[in-house]
């Protein structure tokens, strides 16, 4: 292939922001984004618990990779301790709940999800 039919998607660094206003200790933003439409291709995120907790209901696998700190994910009383360079997965159709007692930063990739089904069941909690 010539360099003239290279097909790169490059997307640049850039800092997460804080998820919501009211959420201030969680940061979040897509490297990879989804589509409202459904996504077949994964998507992938980077996001942050700054002594948090966040839990969700996901109609699509989740892949979580700690970059920095210690995250604890729990999934139907199964909980685990991941430390940097450790990495779970939350199935899909399950709530998953995550939380960091000091700091933990991750990069996520979210599974196939070609209806676009959005995830629900949202909380968020200062520890």
């Amino acid at each position: 292939m010539s360099q003239g039919d290279a097909q790169i998607d490059f997307y640049p660094a850039t800092q997460a922001p804080i998820f919501r206003e009211n959420w201030p200790r969680m940061r979040s933003h897509a490297i990879v984004p989804r589509s409202k439409e459904g996504w077949i291709d994964p998507v992938i995120s980077e996001w942050s618990l700054e002594g948090a907790a966040w839990e969700d209901f996901h109609p699509h696998a989740e892949y979580n990779y700690v970059l920095e700190g210690e995250l604890h994910i729990s999934v139907d009383g199964e909980e685990v301790v991941l430390q940097v360079g450790d990495s779970a997965t939350v199935p899909a159709g399950k709530l998953g709940r995550y939380w960091a007692p000091k700091f933990a930063r991750m990069l996520t990739v979210y599974g196939p999800n070609p209806d676009g089904e959005e995830s629900t069941d949202f909380k968020y909690e200062e520890l």
